[in-house]
């Protein structure tokens, strides 16, 4: 019988989960950005990656925070960003911040660097009617 084991496993990650998410909350309290856009992403959470971004953007200087630390991400990492950002631009609550993050990965990533990304030709379908 296997059920004790798994059971044991589901709260380990479970607990895991509660670390992560304190940990996040901290990060975004001592203003330690980069670490909790990394954590948000790996945690595939789009909606505490838009209050990361958002979070750096009401910082004075907020743009340029932010174009460092999305600078800052590893390819993967950017590839989740603008996934997570083809859905905040549909709404126009989350437009500005989505346009922001789009400007900085236009900005810093070679054309022919953008095309390696995993889904961008949908992404960029998706983006077209609202942006």
């Amino acid at each position: 019988d296997v059920t004790e084991i798994e059971e044991k496993e589901a709260q380990a990650k479970q607990e895991e989960q509660i670390m992560k998410e304190q940990e996040l909350s901290n990060l975004l309290h001592e203003k330690r950005y980069l670490k909790a856009l990394g954590l948000a992403i790996s945690l595939d959470r789009p909606h505490t990656v838009l209050t990361v971004v958002k979070a750096i953007l009401k910082e004075p200087e907020g743009r340029r925070h932010l174009e460092e630390n999305i600078v800052r991400l590893r390819k993967e990492q950017k590839e989740a960003v603008l996934a997570f950002l083809v859905t905040w631009n549909t709404n126009s609550r989350n437009c500005h911040e989505a346009q922001a993050v789009m400007e900085t990965l236009l900005r810093h990533e070679a054309p022919e660097s953008l095309l390696q990304f995993s889904g961008i030709k949908s992404a960029v379908e998706s983006l077209l009617p609202y942006t």
